[in-house]
């Protein structure tokens, strides 16, 4: 990376009168407090819509102007486009198009640096970078080539790369990660786990490849393990600013703390309201620590909000204070007056969906552009009523979640199984729940397959779509007549599957599809997912919240026929949006963050839905919960609309009350405005 002086003597600071930008002009006050400010630990607490990415471009552009060498200057972000947008904005800014400065993501600095001293970690300056994929190949290799006693059942190797991620990430090693409970279900012994580990660490350093964790872990190795790296790092980053603090994990926070700390010229920008991605190993103790860990910390609040009207950030400060870890803060609005936010009560997601698509029609004719409203959730199977209603309308609407609901693998397990009950020539929904199975292949599913097959031929017509007998039976049968050919590690679960299905009675079309998914899930998938999955518990919410889905379906057909369309829909919301058109945007709060559109609906406040029921088991849990509602709050520009369902209904049980949101009880009644939905009962 090059060689710098020890130490660099700090410029005096230039009057404003000498100065290329007025400052004072461009920012409002509290930017410009925190963009002029002196060298020195700064905590800039921005708040949602409030100029955060202005703050640190021009914060950027006055240490230059200050006479700050470029060289001097490492900016650290989260994406690789927002580094690349304030690094165009500097540009602009002090018109020159060569800055010099160091900047990207944690990651890709962190690349760059090893490409540099990875050498003293024995690694050449050539050594190649793992996707996940590859990643999980070899650790896949490992598993294939272990040489102790064979566990009955290895965890998948998609989970032991989350397993060593999120271990790594957190500053934990292997052995205090293995000794978590939920993971000693999952994996033979903590020695185990060990010496998985340890082997694909092997791998990698004789093939003289990283994977994305090695870039954050052997840099902040360098740092602690190598002084004169540590050294040559300090005095080269004399000005270091971070953006969206509040997301770093605990490796990345302490390797701006060391990268600081000769010199301490470092600015953190973030907002502890908006920290909600903990599941992914982001430390909220970083931001609301970062005082205690750099002394003479001053605090800048930026609090001047240019996105919300006063009556949605009203909302948004009420909600937001009910939190007691966190820095106060209180957003104030530039924009002008405009609508209260609305709170809807509706029967049930039916209802709830009616109303969403008929409120779109009102404001697209009120000349709303579509692409400029949103409808936010917690957890994507929330909106499945919505998608079926909005397709049925014509409305062109886009979903962002991650990876799609369906195309999950949880989602295409659980459904695998629905679909060889319905249809017993499904030769892709057999061999796919086969393969579930622990010592079961392709090839071992292919000859499973065609015993199978054969003795249900031999039992009957397969077609019983006009027949009034139990798929369920005709199954369990031809298992057992095929269970011979089952590998031994996979006989307990043959014998469990086949054991179910005996226990499915009537002919497909009539099967209660949500009473089927729950006994699937409670009999047979919720071990896979334990054993297979380190966020099993966010799956098993994803199926049950399928099954309340499918509750509204007379028959499994019927169901799966609706779930082949969602695919669908899924898949076609990509080509609507590669040819640019005005689209809806279908969104979880999590994927939302960032965005803004004029009209925003937030759905499915009901407690143990939104707040989700795992986050309700402790207070730090239901407070990032609530930073979560916060982020979909601030999200609206102009109008605001907060609804949940009364009910759901379960076959089997009947109607089951749904409690309104703990977060919408928190608002005080006079910032919103209820709606009575009678005028949308009869809406089809």
């Amino acid at each position: 990376m090059g060689s710098m002086p020890r130490d660099y003597a700090l410029p005096t600071f230039r009057s404003p009168a000498d100065l290329k930008i007025d400052y004072a002009l461009e920012l409002n006050e509290q930017q410009h407090a925190a963009v002029t400010c002196s060298p020195g630990p700064a905590l800039v607490i921005a708040g949602a819509g409030s100029g955060k990415t202005r703050t640190l471009t021009y914060r950027v552009a006055f240490l230059l102007e200050q006479g700050v060498p470029p060289e001097m200057i490492l900016l650290l972000t989260f994406t690789n486009k927002a580094a690349q947008e304030m690094m165009r904005r500097v540009r602009e800014l002090v018109g020159s198009e060569k800055l010099g400065i160091s900047g990207g993501t944690f990651h890709s600095v962190g690349a760059r640096i090893l490409r540099s001293h990875g050498g003293l970690l024995g690694y050449e300056p050539h050594f190649s970078i793992l996707d996940r994929e590859d990643a999980t190949a070899l650790i896949k290799s490992c598993l294939s080539e272990y040489g102790g006693p064979k566990p009955q059942q290895f965890p998948k190797p998609e989970q032991l790369a989350e397993h060593f991620s999120m271990a790594l990430n957190q500053g934990m090693t292997i052995k205090q990660w293995a000794a978590k409970p939920e993971l000693l279900e999952a994996c033979p012994s903590e020695a185990w786990l060990e010496s998985i580990f340890d082997s694909y660490n092997l791998k990698k350093k004789a093939a003289q490849v990283m994977d994305f964790d090695d870039l954050l872990v052997k840099w902040h190795q360098l740092l602690t393990e190598q002084e004169a790296v540590r050294e040559l790092l300090q005095n080269r980053f004399q000005f270091i600013l971070v953006d969206e603090y509040q997301d770093t994990n605990k490796v990345q926070g302490e390797i701006v703390d060391i990268l600081a700390a000769r010199h301490n010229n470092l600015m953190v920008v973030g907002d502890d309201a908006q920290s909600i991605y903990s599941w992914r190993g982001a430390d909220f103790k970083n931001i609301l620590d970062f005082p205690r860990r750099h002394a003479g910390t001053r605090i800048f609040r930026v609090e001047k909000n240019y996105r919300s009207t006063p009556q949605i950030l009203d909302v948004a400060n009420a909600v937001i204070e009910r939190n007691t870890e966190q820095f106060s803060k209180k957003l104030e609005a530039v924009s002008p007056a405009g609508p209260k936010p609305a709170i809807i009560p509706c029967e049930e997601g039916q209802q709830q969906a009616a109303f969403i698509v008929a409120r779109i029609k009102e404001l697209v004719c009120r000349e709303v552009p579509l692409d400029q409203i949103a409808v936010l959730y917690r957890a994507h199977f929330h909106a499945l009523e919505l998608q079926l209603a909005l397709q049925g309308e014509g409305i062109l609407f886009s979903i962002t979640s991650g990876i799609r609901f369906f195309e999950q693998a949880h989602i295409k397990d659980i459904t695998a199984y629905l679909k060889w009950i319905a249809n017993p020539l499904d030769e892709v929904a057999f061999k796919r729940l086969i393969t579930l199975m622990p010592g079961i292949a392709d090839k071992g599913a292919e000859k499973l397959w065609k015993k199978t097959r054969t003795h249900l031929e031999t039992s009957g017509p397969l077609d019983l779509s006009e027949s009034d007998q139990s798929p369920g039976l005709r199954l369990a049968h031809a298992m057992a007549l095929a269970s011979a050919e089952v590998p031994k590690k996979a006989a307990a679960d043959w014998a469990r599957v086949a054991a179910t299905f005996a226990q499915v009675q009537g002919p497909a079309e009539g099967l209660k599809p949500g009473t089927l998914l729950r006994t699937l899930l409670d009999t047979l998938y919720k071990n896979h997912l334990a054993a297979n999955y380190e966020n099993s518990e966010k799956r098993q919410e994803d199926i049950e919240g399928l099954a309340d889905f499918a509750e509204q379906f007379d028959g499994l057909v019927e169901f799966l026929t609706q779930v082949s369309l969602l695919t669908n829909v899924e898949a076609e919301t990509e080509s609507v949006e590669a040819q640019n058109q005005p689209r809806l945007r279908l969104s979880t709060v999590h994927q939302a963050k960032g965005l803004e559109f004029e009209a925003v609906f937030v759905i499915m406040l009901g407690n143990d839905l939104f707040p989700s029921k795992r986050s309700m088991a402790s207070e730090r849990a239901l407070e990032e919960e609530r930073r979560l509602f916060y982020v979909a709050v601030t999200r609206a520009m102009r109008e605001l609309y907060l609804v949940y369902p009364l009910c759901r209904i379960q076959r089997g049980v009947g109607v089951i009350p749904i409690a309104k949101s703990m977060f919408l009880k928190e608002i005080p009644a006079n910032l919103l405005e209820e709606w009575n939905l009678i005028p949308y009962q009869t809406w089809q």
